[in-house]
């Protein structure tokens, strides 16, 4: 029970440092702009944000805020005087029994004693001392409990001091009731959650080991699940292979991914070309096998909504992927919308970047880089930013990143933990933050860590 209160109460005071912080995340000054280290999920699947924040001076002179930490002292010192209680229950317990086997030794004894004869009493007195003596050392043990029970008073007289102290704290505050409480903390959700709105974009710093979830399939494919999904809806679509095949399997859950081989079987018009597919707000979008044409298949009508040709766009292994695989067209989904990566003759090769409206499948804008598409091994969007790594095989990194926000690029280093030596599919779902991938016949996750400046 005091481990559950010294919790609670770690949470409160918590809660009430974190209300006060997030009431300055307004604009400051730039040398006292906050910068926020976030990973969407560690290996547990727990959130995890880091913040570095200016100096904060507040909170340590708030009375409300001392009156809790000395609190909190109190929960720990009486958690303490229960620890060492309980440390000699435990050590003299096994006195108490060595006591009661020497007594019932004692009474057998006396027994001997009454029933015996007077010859036997003279020898029965001397056994019956020599017992008396075993017994000698448990007196101190005795004085031991008088200690303890001083101690259990100490604590009960501690524990009604704090209890004051609650009831102090408590008219200090106003005596809040439960909808109070329930209000405040419903405040303190939505200021969070407008803080993780504008914690929503940043820059990649950094790659997760993987955490292979399933193994299966062949050497090349796909799988995914929909970041525009509805609470609740953690459907898996899976594709196995990078052409001649237009059978995708449904999995109701992660879960299901992970443990059966229940799934259901959507079989689309037309085969696909490549591993570049992505599942969006209830539609599959994929490059048409042998063609440079985008195909959106509405899944909850199994009937195609929208198909268009991107102009110039290398297909048949023309501007593929380093690893082969009729990978020419690279359809992604970021924070930003729907987004395709190719190659032309007209940019020498080179990857083209192209934002495309998810409905009518239009190009809304593109943007030309310089590095060649064959030379790239893989590529995601996180953000508005294209990264790309420098192979497929053997040791992998993403070592550059095109920025459409500033039409710029740069060479970068991270580290891209390559499990199973061949990538043929990497893609990041902004939903979980996490990146997708298909590892010689391992689907894989990534967690991303994300840097953010807020000003």
């Amino acid at each position: 029970v005091m481990e559950s209160e010294e919790n609670l109460l770690n949470v409160f005071l918590q809660l009430l440092l974190i209300g006060s912080r997030f009431t300055l995340a307004g604009p400051s000054p730039p040398e006292e702009g906050w910068q926020v280290y976030s990973s969407a999920q560690d290996s547990e699947g727990r959130c995890v944000c880091t913040v570095v924040a200016p100096q904060q001076t507040v909170c340590s002179r708030d009375a409300r805020t001392k009156q809790l930490r000395q609190l909190l002292e109190k929960v720990q010192n009486m958690s303490q005087s229960i620890e060492v209680l309980d440390q000699r229950t435990q050590r003299d317990m096994q006195f108490v029994e060595r006591m009661e086997v020497q007594l019932k030794s004692l009474e057998n004894k006396f027994k001997q004693v009454e029933e015996g004869h007077e010859s036997n009493i003279a020898r029965q007195y001397k056994s019956i001392k020599a017992k008396m003596e075993e017994l000698r050392p448990l007196i101190p043990v005795l004085e031991a409990y008088k200690a303890d029970a001083l101690l259990v008073r100490q604590f009960k007289e501690e524990a009604a001091n704090v209890t004051e102290l609650l009831g102090s704290l408590q008219e200090q505050l106003g005596g809040l009731d439960y909808q109070e409480v329930h209000s405040r903390v419903m405040d303190l959700e939505n200021r969070l959650r407008a803080c993780m709105q504008r914690l929503a974009c940043g820059k990649l710093t950094g790659i997760s080991e993987p955490i292979t979830m399933k193994t299966s399939g062949s050497r090349f494919g796909s799988w995914m699940t929909d970041p525009l999904a509805s609470v609740g809806d953690n459907r898996v679509w899976y594709m196995d292979g990078y052409h001649n095949n237009r059978f995708v399997r449904e999995y109701q859950s992660m879960y299901d991914f992970m443990t059966t081989d229940n799934f259901t079987s959507h079989r689309l018009p037309h085969p696909w070309s490549g591993t570049g597919q992505v599942v969006y707000n209830g539609s599959i979008y994929y490059n048409k096998f042998q063609s440079h044409t985008i195909i959106k298949f509405d899944f909850s009508t199994s009937l195609i909504s929208r198909s268009r040709q991107l102009d110039f766009a290398g297909y048949n292994n023309m501007y593929h992927y380093s690893w082969g695989g009729h990978s020419d067209i690279d359809l992604m989904v970021d924070e930003g919308g729907l987004w395709a990566v190719y190659a032309t003759n007209q940019n020498a090769g080179n990857i083209v970047l192209s934002k495309l409206n998810p409905n009518t499948l239009q190009i809304i804008r593109s943007w030309t880089t310089n590095h060649p598409k064959r030379s790239a091994g893989e590529a995601f969007m996180i953000c508005g930013t294209l990264y790309v790594t420098n192979g497929y095989s053997g040791g992998t990194k993403v070592y550059y990143a095109f920025s459409t926000n500033s039409s710029t690029y740069e060479y970068i280093d991270i580290p891209l933990t390559n499990k199973y030596s061949h990538l043929s599919m990497l893609d990041y779902n902004p939903r979980d933050r996490a990146l997708y991938a298909w590892n010689n016949g391992h689907q894989v996750l990534y967690n991303v860590t994300l840097y953010h400046i807020i000003q």
